[in-house]
């Protein structure tokens, strides 16, 4: 297994992190929720021995029930794991069941620590912004976590670059508890991180978590264009991530040259890639099977040369957003050039 700093932080975290989103049933997503108590157990004892020492959830998974799975499978090894979890999403019918309020975020933590059976929560993190609540209000909420003693360290998710970069300046002037982590959406197929957010993160060292490293499956190149959107896949019921799908079809055939010279599948390959990263400190992977966990697992011993990681780069290359292409073509030459030294 690889290991990394979370963000500057001291917690030392593995670059894999399982996450439980599959576990228990989830009613209003039922293709989500497949994975059962003895499943996730197993799934849970596999990650262990393989050296992981990340997990992540989230109130809302399985309607909580995720939590409560996670929590009885970690019980033995609580001293030893880092566990995360999130608050934000809707948790029930009344109107205040959700968000990111004072009184919601910490009565969604508490709940969270009784799901979980723990005393503290290791990563707190905001699953979504919310436009309702004052970011004071986010910000000072959290703090109060924090110095209570329930949470070691918080974390936003799904954040705009500009409001995650407003609240580490509160959390600074204010000597509130500071942002140590984001967690993002990042792969091969979708690369909108690399415009804003991942040169915010490294310049003031916020650690990326990834959710959906493989764009829902789609990268371990188990899907056909047959059957894409067969009822009971990933991509026929929750098709969240949005990107072309024929351009995916024709990278997933690179990868799988890619991967045969390299002796690795192609789900390790997408994985490989994202570790290769900087500013990832750990890409969280699920599954509802434990073969493929296990094969999402085995992508901790792949390193990719430079060059297929370039090759990997080029093969997905974006166009750059404005004021990107702007501050590039103008440049000032001369001094660029003077700068220049014989190896770059």
């Amino acid at each position: 297994m690889q290991y990394a700093r979370l963000g500057d932080t001291g917690l030392v975290v593995s670059r894999l992190c399982l996450g439980a989103m599959t576990f228990g049933v989830n009613t209003s997503r039922p293709e989500l929720g497949k994975v059962d108590e003895a499943t996730a157990q197993h799934m849970v004892d596999t990650c262990l021995d393989a050296g992981v020492n990340f997990f992540d959830t989230a109130d809302a998974y399985g309607d909580g029930q995720s939590e409560v799975i996670l929590g009885r499978a970690l019980a033995s090894r609580r001293s030893d794991v880092v566990i995360a979890t999130k608050a934000g999403f809707r948790t029930g019918r009344a109107i205040v069941k959700a968000g990111l309020s004072r009184r919601h975020l910490i009565a969604a933590c508490e709940a969270s620590l009784k799901r979980l059976s723990t005393d503290y929560i290791d990563l707190y993190q905001v699953h979504k912004d919310d436009p309702f609540t004052p970011l004071q209000e986010i910000l000072e909420a959290l703090d109060n976590l924090v110095k209570s003693g329930k949470v070691r360290y918080v974390g936003f998710s799904n954040w705009a670059a500009w409001r995650g970069a407003t609240a580490l300046q509160a959390q600074k002037s204010e000597s509130l508890a500071r942002f140590v982590s984001g967690q993002y959406h990042y792969s091969l197929l979708i690369r909108d991180v690399e415009h804003e957010i991942a040169p915010f993160f490294q310049n003031c060292g916020v650690g990326m978590m990834v959710w959906s490293p493989l764009a829902g499956g789609f990268l371990s190149g188990k899907y056909s264009r047959e059957t894409m959107k067969e009822p009971g896949n990933r991509h026929a019921d929750f098709d969240i991530v949005p990107f072309d799908h024929e351009a995916g079809f024709a990278l997933v055939e690179r990868m799988r040259l890619i991967a045969d010279e390299l002796k690795c599948s192609v789900a390790q390959l997408a994985l490989a890639w994202l570790l290769s990263k900087p500013v990832v400190s750990s890409v969280v992977v699920g599954s509802t099977k434990l073969a493929q966990l296990s094969d999402n697992l085995g992508a901790a011993a792949v390193r990719l040369p430079s060059e297929t990681v370039a090759l990997l780069d080029s093969l997905t290359t974006f166009a750059p957003q404005y004021p990107s292409w702007f501050s590039a073509k103008m440049t000032d030459r001369a001094v660029k050039i003077s700068l220049q030294t014989p190896e770059s």
